[in-house]
């Protein structure tokens, strides 16, 4: 899905129209997560969003688990494999699949954290459980009422905020805002916007935290593309984002292409991506999420190696902070879990 461009103009005739509809969507959506959710026995922390698309859920996700090794756990992801045609539940098994079965994110995400991938999230909690989990990590799943939630951790970028700030279809909001703030415990706020700084400040009113983060290149990376013209592609939440890292980080991109998230490429679109570039002798660039799904493509592996990934990693300004947030969260949630036996 590409994300209409009214979605993030103030006023459109467009919204306005459609305002009845997301009214109707945010009410049965608000009502949906009153429902209490099943508790799985052991901490789990969400990482979400308010509104559909991407904002930098996965760089989040990655780097939670590195930080709750650090505190001694053993997390596993839970997805629900958005775009692969597996039900689940299962382990990805980066020998056994490619992200038309299991989805591009939990394919990239499982060379650093192992990801169980289920439709149903109770049976994906209890096959992470089964491999060791002492923390399970949940990759979206924010409104979704079905399983109890410890800490839920709201991604947004801080360039394009929420948009309208209207309820789906009228905007990107996945339910009205309010019932979304009462249920988060911390805002992670990617890059050196403002757009996000009235959702800030409106959780900061109920003594939620704020955490700034931004996107680090990834050395190799970098030095894989210095010195050279390229042609960037992306089919993420937002390619723009995408591109503009790539030029803050001092990459010449001289042509960019967006294409619709978890966009399917086919051989023919490598190809001709391969021969604009080539034409116009500049060097193609991607995301590692996009890259999973080309590794994935019949035929496609002629074309693969020629495909630089653009790595990226987020650094936290406060990393004391989000460590004393999480470690909070754990201990809280295994107390209460306690305190019930």
């Amino acid at each position: 899905m590409r994300e209409p461009a009214f979605w993030y103009r103030p006023r459109s005739f467009k919204s306005h129209a459609l305002r009845p509809l997301g009214a109707l969507y945010g009410a049965i959506a608000e009502r949906r997560m009153l429902r209490k959710g099943f508790d799985a026995g052991i901490p789990v922390i969400c990482v979400g969003n308010y509104h559909v698309g991407g904002a930098g859920k996965t760089p989040t996700v990655l780097a939670l688990t590195k930080l709750l090794r650090e505190l001694g756990e053993t997390p596993v992801v839970l997805s629900r494999g958005y775009g692969g045609s597996l039900k689940g539940p299962v382990m990805v098994d980066r020998e056994r699949h490619d992200a038309s079965e299991v989805g591009d994110e939990p394919l990239m995400m499982s060379r650093d954290v192992p990801v169980s991938v289920a439709r149903d999230r109770l049976e994906g909690v209890a096959l992470a459980k089964s491999q060791g989990a002492t923390v399970v990590l949940m990759d979206d799943g924010f409104q979704n009422p079905k399983l109890l939630k410890d800490a839920s951790l709201i991604v947004i970028d801080s360039e394009r905020g929420l948009g309208n700030g209207k309820v789906f279809p009228a905007g990107p909001l996945r339910a009205p805002l309010k019932p979304q703030l009462a249920r988060t415990d911390a805002l992670v706020v990617i890059g050196d916007g403002h757009a996000a700084d009235g959702v800030a400040a409106e959780l900061a009113r109920r003594n939620k935290p704020a955490l700034r983060a931004r996107l680090k290149p990834d050395a190799a990376s970098l030095a894989q593309l210095f010195g050279k013209r390229v042609f960037a592609f992306a089919g993420i939440g937002d390619p723009e984002r995408f591109f503009r890292t790539l030029r803050a980080s001092g990459v010449d991109v001289v042509t960019s292409r967006a294409f619709a998230d978890h966009y399917p490429y086919s051989e023919r679109d490598i190809e001709v991506l391969w021969d604009d570039a080539r034409r116009d002798g500049l060097a193609l660039v991607t995301t590692e999420k996009d890259l999973a799904r080309i590794h994935g493509g019949d035929g496609m592996l002629p074309y693969v190696e020629g495909i630089a990934p653009f790595k990226v990693t987020l650094e936290f300004d406060d990393a004391d902070a989000l460590r004393r947030l999480i470690s909070d969260h754990l201990y809280k949630a295994r107390e209460r879990r306690f305190s019930r036996r």
